[in-house]
């Protein structure tokens, strides 16, 4: 078929279908990027797709089934419907079963508008100052590596319900890394942004000079507990696995680290020792997320019968106590609780605090710095045990001011059990999650001081 605007793909879907429901959704997304090595350009680039996905709701008697299919590009719109209704048929009832959203949500975009895009143009600021820090990076004898990379993703979503959604979503992470010339060195300084105006390169290559400078020193130091500073993307990078396991469902029935001993959940339970408020807002500044539901297959967080529902503000935790998990409609029908759906943007905050994490730095009598934590893995969802690795830079502080660099070790921690922990929190600030960047980019953090983190054992990663 020809290549048809994406509302008129929805619309021709919804027209094609012979089943009692349907949600279609579009993205139409564009993408560009630059990339550098040994202080120079290497590639640019830019790409633009397309993804359409039919998600059918057949009663075959016993209760409703769906059936979702995905296409890229350009597909048959008749077959990928008559594909993803033949999937609703071979599938038994949903257990997630209520009736499709009909109440449009606030924030909706305008349906007619053409699709948002990107170019490679979104890096014009970026690239000269790229090539200013190239040559101060060689003027120190060390080497710059990274990339820069932007996307728009326009979603178009329609229902048989007539519900017509559309939703522009910019996202872009600058990642650089600095090495010594003999690559003994490496250190790492990374931000997300909406557009590249708000990105200094000169800062990040600021950032990156300055912790090549803090690792000539070296210094061994055994596994141990150790007080130590959590910048804002390695903390980011543990609350949002905190996040992503506030299943209730889960919880409510002894799954994860919210359920209550006993039974039931820990909803209203203190978690911070601190009032610290963890919290999700489609709408805040800089951040700014989907202010709806798009949902392509069911899971513990979220329902495909829930598509085009509002997702507002809501606060996770509220100072220091538990407050919301996330619950599709049809489990809070379950439940008798409200339904809270998840929004794809996270904040921690902690009220009045000021402190820079250079302020932070000053008041630590010894103790160590991180960079960011990676290979985040899973051990124990009962309790929400972690464990990964350090990288990039870990800093040895004695009074009050950075003397070296330390080996990287293997932490084991529970970002909930550390909410109880935590003795302070700085200011928040926009940061980009180092670990889940591929997947979650919108976050704002504080760095935090954790008297007791558990580097359990010495990594022989650089």
């Amino acid at each position: 078929m020809s290549w048809l605007r994406p509302q008129d793909v929805v619309e021709k879907a919804l027209a094609a279908s012979t089943a009692d429901a349907q949600v279609t959704y579009v993205v139409e997304s564009s993408e560009a990027n630059l990339r550098w090595a040994g202080n120079s350009l290497t590639t640019n680039g830019s790409m633009r797709s397309r993804q359409v996905v039919v998600i059918s709701f057949v009663d075959g008697g016993a209760g409703m089934a769906t059936g979702t299919v995905a296409r890229t590009g350009s597909p048959d719109v008749a077959e990928l419907v008559a594909a993803s209704e033949q999937a609703a048929r071979d599938a038994g009832p949903a257990e997630d079963a209520v009736p499709l959203v009909a109440e449009p949500p606030p924030g909706a975009g305008e349906w007619d508008a053409d699709a948002a895009e990107t170019s490679i143009g979104v890096f014009t600021d970026v690239a000269p100052a790229l090539a200013e820090a190239f040559g101060e990076a060689r003027g120190r004898e060390e080497l710059l590596f990274g990339y820069a990379e932007h996307a728009m993703a326009t979603t178009y979503l329609g229902t048989s319900t007539g519900l017509r959604l559309r939703h522009d979503q910019p996202a872009g992470r600058v990642e650089l890394n600095g090495k010594s010339a003999d690559m003994s060195r490496s250190v790492w300084a990374g931000v997300g942004t909406r557009d590249f105006a708000d990105v200094s390169v000169a800062d990040l290559a600021g950032e990156v000079a300055r912790k090549l400078a803090w690792s000539r020193r070296r210094v061994e130091l055994p596994a141990a507990r150790y007080e130590t500073l959590l910048p804002p993307s390695a903390i980011s990078d543990l609350m949002i696995y905190a996040y992503w396991t506030m299943e209730a469902r889960d919880a409510d029935e002894g799954r994860n680290v919210y359920a209550k001993a006993g039974g039931g959940n820990r909803v209203g339970e203190r978690l911070a020792a601190l009032p610290l408020t963890l919290r999700s807002d489609p709408f805040a500044p800089g951040l700014e997320a989907c202010p709806f539901q798009v949902v392509g297959g069911s899971s513990g967080s979220a329902s495909v019968f829930d598509n085009g529902m509002a997702t507002p503000a809501v606060d996770w935790i509220s100072g220091g106590v538990l407050t919301n998990l996330i619950r599709p409609r049809a489990w809070a029908l379950n439940t008798t609780a409200p339904a809270t759906a998840a929004v794809d943007n996270l904040l921690l905050e902690s009220p009045g605090a000021t402190a820079t994490q250079d302020e932070m730095v000053a008041a630590t009598e010894r103790g160590l710095l991180l960079t960011t934590l990676w290979y985040i893995r899973e051990v124990d969802p009962q309790t929400l045990l972690l464990t990964g690795l350090t990288r990039d830079g870990v800093f040895l502080v004695e009074g009050g001011e950075v003397t070296g660099a330390v080996n990287n070790f293997r932490f084991n921690e529970s970002p909930v059990d550390l909410l109880g922990r935590i003795t302070e929190a700085g200011r928040t600030e926009r940061t980009l999650p180092r670990e889940w960047s591929d997947w979650f980019t919108r976050a704002a953090m504080p760095t935090v001081r954790v008297p007791d983190f558990n580097m359990s054992s010495v990594s022989p990663a650089s």
